[in-house]
């Protein structure tokens, strides 16, 4: 029987592809969130006169953008400025990783090996709250994921 994995095994880290236009700041370590990256294809649906139920015709699928969340450091202060600046323009590969209990792992789960950062979240503030500022990145994704 195999191991059930707890949502806290599952975390990603990126990095910006060289030879590219634009180059993206680099961001070390690993994102505490990762969410998207779905996998659809749209169809039609074609009615044939006088018939009951439609004719399905297929498409290609599409990977949906994957967002990256993880806690803000004011040591990030700076990698953020410069990341604004390529927002819509900076290729990345990202990797997203399934560990064991330890958080461990010998391979990436999945690698994302073309993708455009198309967002960026800004950490909130809130001033009655001690809760952690998270910052978020979001991706559109060329290509469907690789192992």
């Amino acid at each position: 029987m195999s191991k059930k994995l707890a949502q806290r095994q599952i975390f990603a880290e990126i990095s910006p592809i060289t030879g590219q236009d634009i180059l993206g700041p680099t961001l070390s370590g690993f994102f505490a969130q990762i969410s998207g990256g779905e996998i659809t294809a749209a169809v039609e649906k074609i009615y044939v006169g006088g018939e009951k139920f439609p004719e399905v015709l297929c498409a290609p699928s599409e990977v949906g953008d994957v967002t990256l969340t993880r806690h803000y450091s004011s040591d990030e202060r700076t990698i953020l400025r410069d990341v604004r600046k390529v927002v819509g323009r900076a290729y990345y590969e990202i990797k997203v990783y399934d560990t064991n209990c330890d958080l461990i792992s010998n391979q990436s789960e999945r690698v994302y090996s073309k993708a455009l950062l198309v967002g960026l979240t800004e950490p909130d503030g809130d001033s009655s709250s001690g809760a952690p500022a998270t910052f978020a990145l979001t991706f559109a994704v060329s290509g469907e994921p690789t192992q």
